[in-house]
């Protein structure tokens, strides 16, 4: 049996759990989020806990557990305390602005790139070049964070483009002249 999908998920105080027709939902301070539970899965809410386990014991154990335990954890994270991803943009001339849900990236093309923030994804910029992403939904977040770096990937040669915090690029030594 898969060790972390044998401990038991922690609900924290002011945090709502239903679990009805195979749909699990979380609520808390932060938001509200749900997740269809696998068929071989079976989920047992306590008043404290909750448990992840196979829903047929004579069944060869399935890589579910682990995965499901590790999401309904994440949920219970992103409802009470939220995550976050900071991206850094590197360039001159590169800068972000904000303006309700909507982010406007310039990034040395010859136009603005307009993205629509989706629901669930709050954005601030400081100093013009690093962007704040915040969520409740971890999956949605890694998405989004993604996308935007997509625009304009790292590259080794200038070390420009759009980073994570604490990325470190490999740099590479550019073409040499003839010697």
């Amino acid at each position: 049996m898969s060790r972390i999908g044998k401990r038991p998920i922690k609900i924290t105080q002011g945090v709502e759990v239903n679990f009805k027709e195979r749909l699990l939902s979380v609520k808390g301070p932060k938001g509200e989020l749900e997740l269809k539970a696998h068929p071989a899965i079976e989920l047992s809410i306590g008043a404290e806990n909750i448990s992840v386990n196979p829903s047929d014991q004579n069944a060869p154990m399935t890589p579910m557990l682990g995965t499901t335990r590790a999401l309904i954890s994440n949920m219970i994270h992103g409802v009470t305390e939220g995550f976050q991803k900071q991206l850094n943009l590197v360039g001159v001339g590169y800068r972000a602005t904000v303006s309700q849900k909507k982010l406007e990236l310039s990034l040395g093309f010859s136009h603005p790139i307009k993205y629509m923030l989706p629901e669930g994804i709050k954005a601030t910029v400081s100093a013009n070049t690093k962007l704040l992403l915040e969520s409740s939904d971890k999956q949605l977040l890694g998405q989004v964070s993604a996308e935007i770096q997509k625009f304009r990937p790292p590259e080794p040669y200038k070390g420009k483009g759009i980073l994570f915090e604490g990325e470190q690029l490999k740099r590479k030594a550019g073409k040499s002249g003839k010697t």
